[in-house]
């Protein structure tokens, strides 16, 4: 027999997989999560083709009492061990909260994939106040939520000043009188 016939090619698998990280999540916990991601993608031979962060979005149903997340965005290939090791990983972090990966493509050649390097950095994430997680008896609605008691101050203000505007229109029919 010769060397000449060529090794079988292996096939893999387009997999995409999303996780939603706690809506109260630093910056250098989200980077824990991301290095985690890559070593494990660098350790079973996969590669990462696409991240995405979209950032902090509503939850369809309220998740361990968080009713918002951080959803992040991976597409890669790799081979069929490269699934479990990477939700078993994102399971053992306490700052994902859900996660779920779904297959794309059967049949790849991994030597054929490309990669953009601006499409696989992971971003940093932006700590913004959007709205305060709220409490249990917030949700329950046994208390006022802020926003409407923001709302109610500044519709006050407004119905302040058109009262203040009608009563000099009041005193000036007064003195015509």
């Amino acid at each position: 027999m010769t060397s000449a016939a060529a090794a079988p090619t292996r096939w893999a698998r387009e997999y995409e997989t999303i996780y939603i990280l706690r809506p109260n999540v630093d910056t250098a916990e989200a980077e824990k999560v991301a290095t985690r991601v890559r070593e494990v993608t660098a350790r079973l031979g996969a590669t990462l083709t696409k991240v995405d962060t979209w950032g902090k979005r509503r939850l369809a149903y309220p998740i361990q009492k968080h009713t918002r997340g951080i959803y992040v965005y991976l597409r890669y290939v790799g081979f069929g061990d490269i699934v479990a090791e990477l939700e078993r990983n994102l399971r053992l972090l306490d700052s994902v909260i859900r996660f779920q990966t779904i297959v794309l493509e059967d049949m790849i050649d991994p030597a054929s994939v490309t990669v953009d390097p601006t499409e696989v950095e992971f971003e940093a994430l932006e700590q913004s106040e959007d709205e305060p997680e709220l409490t249990f008896a917030q949700r329950l609605g046994l208390e006022e939520r802020s926003r409407r008691d923001d709302r109610d101050d500044r519709d006050m203000d407004s119905s302040d000043d058109s009262d203040d505007s009608d009563s000099d229109s009041d005193d000036s029919e007064d003195e015509e009188a």
